[in-house]
């Protein structure tokens, strides 16, 4: 077995959380790819790891990887997409961060996370990602995102004017801040706080959360996300922002938007322990009497 290991920050938590994979991987003879940032920080602080393969590039775990270690936190998890693509590698996401909504290990379960994958006591998540059309190339090979596209006006402009589609249907024009188009995934994210609803996992939906918006009577939507969403942005500046995730880029009101499911999933490693309703619980405090915090 391979698994890859990658860490976009290197901080106190990562390196603990680190030191214990490592260990936990060459007890029972798993090859590591390190990251390569990742690994030549670790050597800056005299902490190289010896007998290491290290990795930069999607093509470079493509068929050699059977796991890809994502220790941080959510966002973490949404760098790995640019690493993982299409390949189907599955991920574990080691929370040291904050919230947690996709990394879901603690640090101190580690070891029973790793006995329980090398043993086959896991299940794939298989999460819905969606593909960002462009009549101009904006994101490289990486088009596609997990959580949301975010249309937000640049800088402190004022109001942008979107206008919505479904299917070439006109939906509704947003005078707002911005749009998000976000996948059940992206529920839990942005949109949820710019009070969208909370969509399961596997409920084949988008939601439409519009950002801000002027008109006190627009209120996000949810649509099947067999629909293409296409967009079409003006203003009083020209210029605003696309973003994938945490991936962002300025764009003109030239450009043609439009966005569909993606062909493939992304794929999280899950215990029997772990479902999403327990997530939403323990993240959200659901359940809870609020008299007795």
């Amino acid at each position: 077995m391979t698994i890859a290991v990658y860490a976009r920050n290197v901080n106190e938590k990562v390196l603990a959380a680190l030191d214990v994979v490592w260990t936990q991987l060459r007890q029972n003879d798993v090859d590591v790819l390190l990251y390569g940032t990742l690994f030549r920080h670790l050597k800056k602080l005299g902490n190289e790891m010896q007998n290491t393969h290290v990795f930069s590039t999607s093509s470079e775990i493509a068929g050699k990887a059977d796991f890809l270690f994502s220790i941080g936190g959510d966002g973490t998890i949404l760098d790995t997409i640019k690493l993982v693509k299409n390949s189907g590698i599955p991920v574990l996401g080691i929370n040291t961060g904050r919230l947690g909504f996709l990394s879901i290990v603690l640090p101190e379960a580690i070891t029973e996370a790793i006995n329980s994958i090398l043993k086959g006591h896991y299940s794939l998540d298989k999460r819905a990602m969606l593909r960002l059309e462009t009549d101009k190339e904006i994101f490289g090979d990486v088009p596609y995102a997990l959580n949301e596209l975010a249309i937000h006006k640049k800088d402190s402009s004022s109001m942008i004017i979107i206008h919505a589609f479904l299917n070439g249907e006109y939906l509704n024009s947003y005078w707002a801040d911005g749009l998000l188009i976000a996948t059940p995934t992206g529920s839990t994210g942005y949109s949820l706080s710019c009070g969208g609803p909370v969509i399961a996992p596997a409920s084949g939906n988008f939601v439409i959360t519009p950002i801000a918006p002027h008109n006190l009577n627009v209120r996000p939507i949810v649509v099947s996300d067999k629909n293409v969403v296409s967009l079409e942005v003006e203003g009083r500046n020209p210029y605003f922002m696309a973003s994938l995730d945490s991936r962002s880029v300025t764009i003109d009101s030239s450009v043609q938007l439009a966005v569909r499911r993606e062909d493939f999933s992304f794929n999280l490693v899950r215990f029997d322990n772990d479902n999403f309703l327990q997530t939403l619980r323990n993240k959200l405090n659901w359940g809870l009497d609020a008299r007795n915090w």
